[in-house]
């Protein structure tokens, strides 16, 4: 299986959101099928076949998440990351500030879906191939 070192060792290679499709195809390459990352210190736990999990550290200090998701302003920052105007820190702060506790990214079905505090699905994508 794959390892939290071979995951960080493909995410150096992220500056922008507009270098996330490669990293995907990398750590599907590894075996990952889904990772669930939360924005309050971007821990993610990685999950593979046959149940197999690891987790990462935090990889920040924690964040604060505004209890009121703001959909509309959450859908700007997230087009500005995937066009490449803001690093990763930088975008999950933006998360914090709209309400947007974590991601769930499905490498089967090749989804990203955003959810609030309460649960809520804020949005859904598609993880350009």
């Amino acid at each position: 299986m794959f390892t939290i070192q071979q995951i960080e060792k493909a995410h150096t290679e992220v500056r922008t959101g507009a270098d996330f499709p490669n990293y995907i195809q990398v750590i599907k390459e590894l075996g990952v099928v889904a990772f669930e990352t939360w924005v309050v210190d971007s821990h993610t736990v990685y999950m593979g076949d046959n149940g197999f999990k690891t987790e990462s550290l935090p990889q920040y200090e924690s964040l604060v998440i505004n209890d009121e998701c703001d959909n509309e302003v959450f859908g700007m920052y997230l087009q500005s990351h995937q066009q490449g105007k803001t690093d990763y820190y930088q975008f999950c702060k933006h998360c914090a500030e709209t309400g947007v506790e974590k991601w769930i990214v499905n490498l089967e079905k090749m989804i990203c879906s955003y959810f609030d505090k309460a649960g809520n699905k804020v949005l859904v994508e598609g993880i350009p191939v």
